[in-house]
C-alpha cells in the first residue's frame, strides 16, 4: 500500500482496500460494511478527513472486532448512526443505528475535551476490523467476537496481525497501546509475542462490559479512562 499524504488518506485508502478472503468455521460470516453500502464509504471518509486530515502520529486503541450496529454500519470504530451525527456532525441517511459501546466512548470523550481533542491524540480500531456475526441454532444471525471459537482465532490470526501491521503503518506510537478487554487483551498479547508489534499493553475495561454489567459505576470508568490516557 503505497504511502499516501495524510494520516486521513491512509486510513481511507486502507478501508477502501479492506477484504477477508480467507476461511471462516461454519456458522460465522464476515460482514464489509465497505462493501455492504456505498453510503458507509462516504461518512467513513468524511469522518476521518474531518478529524484526521494532517500528518500527526496517533496513540492506538485497540477494541475486538467492529459490532454490526456501531463500526459495522458507519465504518468508524465505536461509532453509531446516532453519534455520528450529534457529536460529529456528520449525517447517515440510509441506516439509523444505536450501539451502547458508542454511549460510553462518546460520553468519555466529551469528558476528555471533545471529538475533536480526542481524535488528534488517539486512533481507534481493531486486530480483525471488519464486523463477525455467528448464526444461532435457530437460524439468527449475532455479534461475534474473533476470539469466541477457537478456530476461528486460528484461520484469522494471520489476517490480524498483517491488519495490525498496516494500522501501525498509518502513523501509530506503538510503544504503549491501549486495549479495551481483558480477553481481547489476552489474545493481543499473544499476536504480539508472535509478531512482535507493540510495548507496553494497557488494559482498559470494554464499554459494553461498563454498559451492559457496570452501567452504575459508568463515572468512574469514564475517570479511569481519561486518567490512563492522559498519563501516557
Amino acid at each position: 500500500m503505497a504511502m499516501a499524504n495524510t494520516f486521513a488518506d491512509r486510513i481511507v485508502e486502507f478501508n477502501r482496500n479492506l477484504h477477508y478472503t480467507g476461511e471462516l468455521p461454519e456458522g460465522f460470516q464476515v460482514m464489509n460494511p465497505y462493501l455492504d453500502n456505498p453510503e458507509t464509504l462516504q461518512v467513513m471518509e468524511q469522518f476521518y478527513r474531518k478529524y484526521y486530515n494532517d500528518s500527526e502520529p496517533r496513540r492506538f486503541i485497540v477494541g475486538i472486532n467492529p459490532s454490526r450496529h456501531g463500526a459495522g454500519v458507519t465504518g468508524v470504530p465505536f461509532t453509531d448512526t446516532k453519534r455520528l451525527e450529534e457529536v460529529c456532525g456528520i449525517r447517515m441517511t440510509s441506516a439509523h443505528t444505536h450501539e451502547v459501546s458508542s454511549v460510553f466512548m462518546y460520553e468519555m470523550i466529551r469528558e476528555y475535551g471533545g471529538a475533536g481533542k480526542f481524535y488528534r491524540q488517539f486512533y481507534i480500531n481493531s486486530p480483525f476490523p471488519l464486523a463477525i456475526v455467528r448464526q444461532t441454532k435457530e437460524g439468527k444471525w449475532l455479534n461475534a467476537n474473533y476470539y469466541d471459537d477457537p478456530t476461528l482465532f486460528r484461520m484469522t490470526e494471520n489476517f490480524m496481525i498483517d491488519s495490525l501491521k498496516k494500522h501501525i503503518g498509518l502513523g501509530l506510537d506503538t510503544s504503549e497501546v491501549f486495549i479495551l478487554g481483558k480477553k481481547n487483551a489476552d489474545y493481543i498479547e499473544k499476536l504480539n509475542r508472535k509478531a512482535k508489534l507493540f510495548g507496553r499493553l494497557t488494559v482498559l475495561e470494554h464499554p459494553r462490559y461498563i454498559q451492559q454489567y457496570k452501567s452504575k459505576d459508568q463515572r468512574s470508568y469514564i475517570d479511569k479512562y481519561i486518567l490512563t490516557l492522559e498519563r501516557s
